[in-house]
């Protein structure tokens, strides 16, 4: 390497050579004085070519010059730490890029702030205390975000735990700030933590407190470095300070933020000597050919700003020909081109408009349609699609606007306008014709469009309807994805890009292209979520529709967003749409769109517990089905069904329905729905007392989630296990799956299976014998069920509680929470569940009071034997027997008891045979 760049060198210093002897040629030449020895004499008479000679080699010095620049320049790409409105309109997604953005030759000077910085820094990390947030304030083009990434490059060696860099958006033209909870959604995102596990909520102030915490507990103990660029108030900012004493946050803001703890440096404009500097360095002329009275007038022009100065540089680096003088006329001709812009911008301006002036027509026009972008980052396929010209064509007028300095270069072959030149950019397009902006911005959602139909080709579940591609689909270039890695990778990329097209469309009265927007993402979103952007969308679109009068697009836009509420808890509203979308269905004669309407409704009742809708829905869902011949949908509606028979305790229908729709899942080659029904029928077989079968279904149905890299619905596959295990005495194995539960439901956000696994773990801790951390649990599952609206899991919570609080010594504690269980379960209709209560409760009474012990152990024996559910039976069997034991003596109670033992063996449950079985011997000897 170091003998490639002697060579480079020794190289221009030949070329250089070459043009000062060339120089004294012309001048000799033009002068006609002396004659010239041998063949030189002919160049002496043809004095053009020298010029021509001359010119070359210029060119040719100042090209290898740019070729050895480009190599000592060296992108920097650092790891990551580790991996939105309620209203109309659809939410933004800030954008967060994971490494800090390459370091520019255009920085110049500013020692005196760079030490200030560095001591403050190094001061804070040695005496251990809290790095504060230094904030890099001053006036637009200052070079304020220049500083902070500079800054960030000399200190990242202080930060190995990663840097990261996100817009705010605070003064950016066309585009809102950045609220505090979408940034911290983002950040969250880009530090690794999975989408379903940030929290989201209508109440805007409460998410982003939440999101708040859980970044603060992220960055905790971590010495990172975080740049918050273009800060539009402290307000803004503030939650998106990490808690941790080791994180340094640099934040750049065109205002001066008020604070309490932060560092304020004022970065103010260049000197007049530094400007200068910086304007001889980049323009590529010897300082002794330019005056320096020009000079001094030039970088005036530019407020001495290091923005305008390096792009003023480059057009005279650009054009060998032109003089200093030459630039300062032909910027003194363009300075009124913005006039209403301030006095420092209006030369900013001026810069631009002539560096616009240098381009081509051709790239003119793609120059003034990049003001029509709604996104924030864009690529050569959105540049084709904004431009109307081919992928090709578009990567050579991005990379040309590179070379001017028109655009910045970001990693990924992507591109982003500086705040100031999208505004210079859109006031250019705003010139031309109104109608351009529009047809803009239909090309470009036309190319979202397409791309999201071959995304969705990869993502959507097997059999089931993908959003069709937009018409023209087959003209438009669109990115290779190949699989669904590749799909769900340029999903995330462009997430915020295309909410962004989705409300600029919406803002020009595009209606139709924001209803097929929202159907194009809905599959992503569902998947991926933020839900709470998610639920921006489908809102938009249905208002959208409503504006049309399009009674489909609106029953298909309340669908998703009542499947949306669905999983974000949120059952009411879920009940809300789905009902209005299932009264558009009928009304346009949508039979399809009504069925799984009703199948979304019966999901939402059934994880309310309302079994008597639930059912009724599946059953009107499955009949619509069959009448279209629609296999997938048959399924589903089958399945779910057997869930709701299962809740109600009817085993012998549940298993019937949920059989039946494994054989069509597998008929079809639907790996998801076979997963699905397997668990389910393993849920059901394990409380008929089927528990090597019920283990076998949950562990084939882990197998395919794990092969669906679906997690969620392993930790779901993890608590059915887990509880197969404690029944048959695995309490190790069962602690071990329901903790590796809950880790994942963690993670996702699920907040629904997250409560099931804290419930059966207390389960655990109680049958392990430490009453008080299983009552803990159990108190903690309780209050999330209630939150959910999950009767069914606070009956459950609340029998097991009475447990723990019986082995406490709170009698009428769990006297009053199993009454309250109970209550729950026979309004519910679910008798297992009202069984095991009942035997719950005998268990309590049988000590002080063995008679009334024996009638809840009797009704339990009823309600048990009436579903077929054994073990409850073998429960109330042996609380019989041991209160006839204690009323009567051992003559009435050994045969009662001797049936409980051969029930327990039957089922596996060895641990309660044995306990028995030793009390049948003690009382016998």
């Amino acid at each position: 390497m170091r003998s490639g760049r002697g060579a480079a060198i020794a190289a221009v210093a030949g070329v250089g050579a070459v043009t000062t002897t060339l120089a004294g040629l012309v001048t000799n030449a033009v002068s006609a004085q002396a004659r010239w020895p041998g063949w030189l004499r002919w160049l002496q008479h043809h004095p053009w070519l020298a010029f021509v000679m001359l010119g070359a080699v210029t060119a040719g010095l100042t090209a290898l010059l740019a070729v050895l620049g480009d190599r000592r320049t060296e992108a920097q790409g650092v790891d990551p730490t580790s991996r939105p409105a309620d209203g109309a309109d659809p939410p933004g997604a800030a954008l967060v890029l994971r490494s800090l953005p390459r370091d520019t030759t255009a920085f110049t000077n500013r020692s005196a702030e760079l030490d200030s910085l560095v001591r403050s820094v190094r001061s804070a990390q040695e005496s251990g205390e809290t790095l504060p947030v230094h904030v890099i304030d001053g006036m637009p083009g200052v070079g304020k975000t220049a500083f902070a990434v500079h800054a960030g490059h000399l200190l990242a060696d202080r930060f190995p735990d990663g840097q990261l860099f996100l817009n705010l958006n605070g003064h950016t033209p066309g585009r809102d700030p950045v609220q505090a909870g979408e940034a911290l959604a983002s950040l969250l995102t880009a530090a690794g933590v999975p989408t379903h596990r940030i929290p989201v909520s209508d109440d805007v102030g409460a998410v982003t407190e939440a999101r708040a915490a859980l970044w603060r507990s992220r960055l905790a103990d971590k010495k990172a470095l975080l740049i918050l660029d273009n800060a539009a108030s402290y307000r803004q900012l503030e939650p998106l300070l990490p808690g941790g004493s080791g994180c340094l946050v640099l934040v750049t803001s065109r205002k001066r933020l008020a604070g309490h703890e932060e560092v304020v440096l004022n970065v103010d404009a260049l000197p007049p000597e530094h400007a200068v500097d910086l304007f001889v360095r980049l323009g590529g002329r010897p300082a002794g050919e330019l005056d320096h009275g020009v000079l001094n007038e030039l970088v005036r022009l530019c407020g001495y700003l290091p923005l305008g100065v390096s792009l003023l540089a480059a057009r005279l680096r650009h054009h060998p020909s032109w003089s200093a003088e030459d630039l300062h006329e032909r910027l003194v001709a363009a300075q009124d081109r913005l006039g209403e812009l301030r006095a420092g911008e209006r030369a900013i301006t001026a810069t631009f408009d002539l560096s616009y002036r240098d381009l081509t027509p051709e790239r003119q026009r793609f120059f003034r349609r990049l003001g029509f972008y709604p996104g924030t980052e864009l690529d050569a396929y959105i540049g084709a699609a904004l431009g109307e010209a081919s992928v090709v064509t578009a990567r050579r007028h991005l990379d040309g606007l590179y070379d001017d300095h028109l655009i910045e270069e970001h990693p990924g072959s992507r591109y982003r306008l500086h705040d100031l030149l999208r505004d210079y950019a859109r006031g250019l397009a705003a010139e031309g014709d109104s109608m351009d902006h529009t047809q803009s911005v239909q090309r470009v959602c036309t190319y979202y469009l397409s791309a999201l139909a071959v995304a969705n080709e990869h993502i959507v579940r097997s059999g089931a309807t993908v959003p069709p591609p937009p018409d023209g689909a087959g003209q438009v270039e669109t990115p290779a994805m190949e699989s669904r890695v590749d799909a769900l990778s340029w999903l995330e990329s462009e997430r915020a890009n295309i909410l962004a097209c989705i409300r600029r469309a919406n803002s020009l009265s595009l209606y139709d292209t924001v209803i097929r927007m929202a159907v194009a993402m809905a599959p992503f979103l569902r998947q991926a979520g933020p839900w709470d952007q998610a639920v921006g969308l489908h809102r938009t679109a249905a208002e959208s529709a409503r504006r049309l009068g399009d009674r489909q697009a609106l029953a298909n836009a309340l669908a998703e967003l009542g499947i949306v509420r669905r999983f974000m808890a949120a059952y009411p509203e879920a009940v809300e749409a789905l009902n209005e979308a299932v009264t558009h269905y009928e009304a346009v004669g949508d039979r399809r769109g009504e069925a799984d309407a009703l199948n979304q409704l019966g999901i939402v009742w059934y994880l309310t517990a309302d079994n008597d809708e639930a059912a009724r829905a599946q059953t009107e869902a499955l009949a619509l089905y069959r009448e279209l011949g629609y296999r997938l949908g048959q399924a589903n509606a089958l399945a779910d069904l057997g869930m709701v028979w299962r809740q109600m305790s009817r085993f012998d229908a549940a298993t019937e329905t949920q059989s039946e729709a494994l054989s069509i899942y597998r008929e079809l080659g639907d790996r998801y729905g076979e997963a699905n029904s397997l668990r389910d029928l393993g849920v059901v077989h394990c409380l008929m007392g089927s528990y090597s079968l019920a283990a076998r279904h949950h562990e084939e149905a882990f197998d395919i989630y794990v092969e669906l890299d679906d997690r969620e619905h392993q930790a779901y596959a993890l608590n059915e296990s887990g509880v197969v295990q404690r029944l048959t005495g695995d309490i190790e194995g069962a602690r071990a799956a329901h903790s590796l539960a809950l880790t994942h439901f963690t993670d996702l956000g699920d907040r629904f299976g997250k409560a099931n696994s804290v419930r059966l773990l207390g389960v655990v801790e109680r049958v392990s014998g430490d009453a008080r951390a299983g009552f803990r649990l159990l108190d903690e599952a309780l209050t999330a069920y209630r939150e959910l609206g999950s009767r069914g899991g606070e009956a459950a919570s609340l029998s097991e509680l009475g447990v723990a609080r019986g082995m406490l010594g709170e009698r009428e504690g769990a006297a009053e929470a199993f009454c309250r269980s109970l209550e729950i379960q026979r309004a519910l209709g679910d008798r297992c569940g009202e069984a095991e209560v009942l035997n719950h409760w005998g268990m309590l009474l049988a000590s002080s009071d063995p008679t009334e012990a024996r009638e809840h152990f009797q009704r339990a024996l009823e309600r048990a034997r009436d579903i077929r559910c054994p073990l409850e039976e073998a429960r109330a069997l042996e609380g019989i027997g041991r209160c006839d034991l204690a009323v009567d003596g051992p003559t009435g109670a050994e045969g009662v008891l001797r049936t409980a033992v051969t029930l327990y063996r039957r089922l596996g449950v060895s641990a309660a045979a044995d306990e028995v079985e030793q009390l049948l011997v003690s009382q016998s000897g």
